[in-house]
């Protein structure tokens, strides 16, 4: 009695891994190993504000060296890659408004991006953009709508830096 539940078990385990296997392979993901990046270290350079947000080129640094780490690649000075960037815009209108109290943003953000490699490459991203809502509570406490504000942009930046690292990884 026990070889055949132990029969029955192993029988399910393989059903079970075919089933994984067969879902993972067919939806477009895939494993990447630190060997096969482009490359495992850069370096970002300047990053230009021309819009009229405030200090919205060091959220927009913060959040690429945290998006570069988190898929493997040391972000140095010394590396002979080097990322570089303008916003060119960022605008964050207003959707909705509940007592004179705006609830729901619009964020846009347009940046262009230079990568030069090792060899002196240049690889340039242009119009790389942004653009979602973003709905804060109702309440009339200012700090709370500030702080919501500045998550907002926050996320704006994070998007971005999605996209660039997974443009040069990918490309």
């Amino acid at each position: 009695m026990m070889t055949r539940y132990r029969q029955t078990m192993v029988s399910v385990l393989l059903g079970f891994a075919y089933l994984v296997v067969c879902m993972t392979s067919g939806c477009g993901y895939s494993v990447h190993r630190k060997a096969d990046l482009p490359f495992d270290e850069i370096r970002i350079g300047k990053i230009e504000n021309l819009s009229l947000a405030p200090k919205l080129q060091d959220k927009l640094h913060k959040a690429l060296v945290r998006e570069f780490t988190r898929n493997g690649i040391t972000v140095t000075s010394s590396a002979g890659n080097v990322l570089s960037g303008i916003v060119r815009k960022f605008e964050m209108s207003s959707l909705a408004e509940k007592k004179d109290i705006t609830i729901e943003y619009r964020i846009t953000v347009d940046a262009d991006f230079t990568h030069r490699d090792d060899d002196g490459k240049v690889i340039e991203i242009k119009r790389v953009m942004s653009p979602f809502i973003i709905s804060s509570s109702g309440s009339r406490d200012m700090a709370l709508l500030i702080g919501s504000r500045d998550m907002a942009e926050d996320k704006a930046v994070a998007d971005i830096a999605i996209e660039i690292v997974g443009a040069l990884i990918y490309k």
